[in-house]
């Protein structure tokens, strides 16, 4: 199957630290894909030279075959590539509506035109109520953002990355702080996203990556230390020596 988003020796290094050490990595079209490691592995790092925050030291990123690696951030989003982060981003005193409908709006050329709330565009409003539904968050549009429970904030920016159309969703822990009862909602969202958008997950909770992921690329130390279906991931013995045994027997 073909590679929407592709790494070739992808390098990062900061003096004499490197913290990225020839990643090679193929996403494909589609996927439902995970990228775990211990604490330090690399991970947030790797994400964040796959859209453009961070420069890599070497190697090429690609996207549907195109070199996108000297890409600015912007153009990145606007070529396909969805990110959600560790710690939210919301405007939290505005609507969840208003929150989503900037990304609407951003995607649809409507922003230029911004004397008014992006949420007042008929297009805009339209497009955003019907992707709110489709979250679940329907009921929620015009509650603020601060208002939310965690978890439901959580699949605000979920909704805002969607409302750009991406063709490759990057999720930076999207359970992270959310209670164990809400993140079951979480794993049910990412079930039911379109299957042609390929999704990339960083995640620490073994519970929803085992339950999402149809595979996985383990980090440890800055490279790939395996890659491959859940099951093998889960018995394979260096992993279980990175995590100390914690993986799923």
């Amino acid at each position: 199957m073909a590679a929407v988003l592709q790494t070739e020796k992808l390098r990062k290094s900061f003096g004499a630290l490197t913290v990225a050490d020839g990643v090679d990595f193929r996403l494909e079209a589609g996927a439902r894909h995970a990228l775990i490691g211990p604490n330090g592995a690399g991970k947030t790092t790797f994400i964040n030279m796959l859209t453009g925050a961070l420069a890599p030291s070497g190697g090429r990123i690609l996207l549907g075959g195109e070199d996108i690696t000297r890409l600015p951030q912007a153009r990145r989003v606007k070529r396909g590539i969805g990110r959600t982060f560790q710690i939210n981003t919301l405007f939290r005193s505005l609507p969840v509506l208003d929150n989503v409908a900037l990304a609407v709006a951003e995607r649809l050329g409507t922003s230029n035109r911004m004397w008014k709330a992006a949420s007042k565009f008929s297009e805009v409003k339209d497009e955003t109520e019907e992707l709110l539904v489709t979250l679940g968050l329907g009921a929620d549009a015009l509650t603020p953002v601060s208002d939310l429970p965690y978890g439901k904030q959580r699949l605000v920016e979920i909704a805002i990355a969607l409302g750009m159309k991406p063709r490759v969703l990057l999720l930076d822990e999207p359970a992270a702080g959310v209670p164990s009862h809400e993140s079951g909602r979480v794993i049910e969202v990412l079930d039911a996203l379109p299957a042609e958008i390929a999704i990339l997950i960083i995640e620490h909770d073994m519970d929803l990556v085992f339950r999402f992921a149809k595979r996985i690329t383990v980090l440890a130390a800055g490279a790939v230390l395996m890659e491959g279906a859940p099951d093998e991931v889960a018995h394979d013995p260096r992993v279980r020596q990175v995590y100390l045994g914690e993986l799923h027997a």
